[in-house]
């Protein structure tokens, strides 16, 4: 061949490179989007683009109850997704929870798109939300997690449902024996999983840029979003994390498979259900009435999505090298829970905690600066309760992370209470899920003295105000600093999504947790006046919680 033929070939090759290129921005992202399965057709609303009830999964009924999912079929012609499919079975343990399914049922494989995407080669940053809800309830479609506005923002937001309660976390040893890879037990962590692989697989039909998938969760979903950086199955499908109240690791441990089969069995046994078989031939709702959740499920140390305790993952540096955000709220916990009715007075407090912390009561009292009365039911008080519960792991998972992973660790303390419920509620009251729930009579004579506000972020209370969905939220007085603060704290979540980092022109700064400084750690505290705050007495009070967790 020539030179000139050459030349020629290659200007010919260049000119096709470029045709093509041309071709794919013209595609717009319309309301008819075609994914790897089929066409679906959605809606637009308030400028956003919105595709709901999207499987992501063949519905997990009949033989694939309690079976790895598999990937959804593909089907003719255009599927509508104008609604949301339906919401996980579960009983109505938190009845505040507000849903937006047509109906609670097994088949609930369904994830949600929202997007301001113009044209395929936009390339959006991705959000995927996991719901919380202690593994046992909670759905994609709750309305504060709605992605309407990150979307706004740039950023596209996804919700995705996943299997709970006995039909996301029941092992028995013969689910494990006929499993494809000889598990049972994950069956909700594995359609997380399956969930991150569609969007992957099919985002960037609508706009986004599948390199670009930050995975966030609260609660049981911010649990599940630190196992998913730990997974083998997931930890390369991501580029960024963040943790919303809540880590798979100290004092949290996972089961080996053969426990999860034992208790499994034993759990049929108790419900008078003589076999697996018996138990696949029981309809869903009286399933759920014979073996209704009990609390958050263990993650199963099964081999094939956790090999390994996300402890050990983290400490050698094999869990996802993506930036992390991470934080809880300043109420998380209350010294009621451990005070049992008792006077809130030191004295009561440290003996109603020492079944707990044994001869090292004294040593974590000190550490929290608890020495008076006054300051059991200050923010010292509030902070151990807190750390009991969401605030150490989730601290434990950012140090992990700083220290092994090489990325940018931000670490936020969030202390925005909610506002008095609208009188519009009548005599209701602010309960965990976000919702209400009816006054009781002591709660009734109490206010009428002088109105309450919680002394803190409640569990929970975070989520709105970070998903920048407070109108969605019907039951609150939202006042003008709500706002503000939902934008600021938005902005974090928005920020983050696109770079791998929250600040932005106008934000109070916000510095990373290195290797380096990781004793010293920096943290944004999240309020009316937000502001970086370096506190080596709380990290103190956190290295003192793990010494007694490690002596455990």
């Amino acid at each position: 061949m020539t030179q000139k033929i050459r030349t020629l070939a290659m200007l010919a090759f260049a000119s096709l490179v470029l045709l093509s290129a041309c071709t794919q921005k013209s595609q717009e992202v319309s309301l008819q989007v075609k994914t790897e399965y089929g066409i679906l057709e959605g809606f637009e609303e308030n400028g956003v683009k919105k595709f709901l009830g999207i499987p992501f999964a063949q519905a997990p009924v009949g033989d694939l109850r309690w079976k790895a999912p598999t990937p959804p079929l593909p089907w003719e012609g255009i599927r509508e997704a104008k609604q949301f499919g339906n919401d996980p079975m579960q009983p109505n343990i938190f009845g505040d929870m507000s849903f937006r399914g047509p109906a609670r049922s097994e088949d609930c494989l369904y994830l949600n798109v929202w997007t301001t995407a113009k044209t395929t080669t936009d390339a959006l940053p991705v959000l995927i939300y996991f719901n919380g809800g202690g593994l046992m309830a909670g759905s994609g479609s709750e309305p504060r997690y709605d992605g309407s506005a990150i979307a706004k923002e740039g950023v596209i937001g996804v919700t995705a449902n996943y299997r709970e309660g006995i039909f996301g976390f029941f092992a028995h040893q013969e689910l494990t024996k006929e499993g494809e890879h000889k598990t049972s037990g994950n069956y909700g962590f594995l359609d997380q999983v399956a969930a991150i692989q569609w969007v992957k697989e099919n985002i960037a039909a609508f706009g986004g840029d599948p390199k670009r998938i930050t995975i966030v969760g609260e609660s049981a979903g911010s649990f599940s979003v630190s196992l998913l950086m730990c997974s083998p199955l997931s930890k390369d499908l991501i580029a960024g994390a963040m943790l919303s109240s809540g880590a798979e690791v100290l004092p949290y441990k996972p089961q080996t498979q053969d426990v999860a089969d034992s208790l499994g069995m034993a759990l049929l046994k108790q419900a008078g259900i003589e076999s697996l078989a018996d138990a696949r031939e029981i309809d869903a709702d009286s399933l759920q009435k014979l073996l209704p959740p009990k609390g958050m499920a263990s993650v199963v140390l099964d081999g094939y999505f956790m090999k390994e305790s996300p402890d050990a993952v983290f400490e050698k540096g094999q869990q996802a090298h993506v930036p992390l955000l991470a934080g809880w709220n300043s109420l998380e916990g209350h010294p009621a829970q451990a005070l049992q009715g008792q006077a809130p007075t030191l004295h009561n407090y440290k003996n109603a905690m020492k079944p707990v912390f044994g001869s090292m009561t004294d040593e974590i009292f000190n550490a929290y600066g608890i020495a008076t009365d006054a300051d059991v039911l200050s923010q010292k008080g509030l902070d151990l309760a807190s750390d009991l519960f969401t605030g150490f792991p989730t601290w434990k998972a950012c140090d992990y992370h700083a220290k092994t992973s090489g990325k940018h660790v931000y670490r936020y303390h969030y202390m925005h209470p909610r506002p008095r419920v609208s009188a519009k509620m009548g005599d209701k009251t602010g309960a965990l899920a976000g919702g209400v729930r009816d006054k009781t009579e002591e709660e009734k004579k109490a206010e009428a003295q002088q109105p309450a506000i919680a002394p803190g972020a409640v569990h929970s209370a975070d989520i709105e105000y970070a998903m920048g969905t407070l109108d969605t939220n019907v039951y609150y007085d939202w006042q003008e600093e709500d706002y503000a603060i939902s934008k600021l704290f938005l902005s974090y979540y928005v920020n983050f999504c696109k770079t791998g980092n929250p600040n932005g022109k106008g934000l109070p700064k916000w510095s990373p947790i290195t290797k380096s400084n990781v004793n010293k750690a920096p943290y944004m505290k999240i309020d009316v006046e937000s502001a970086e705050v370096i506190s080596p007495e709380k990290e103190n009070a956190y290295r003192t919680l793990e010494k007694f967790y490690r002596k455990k």
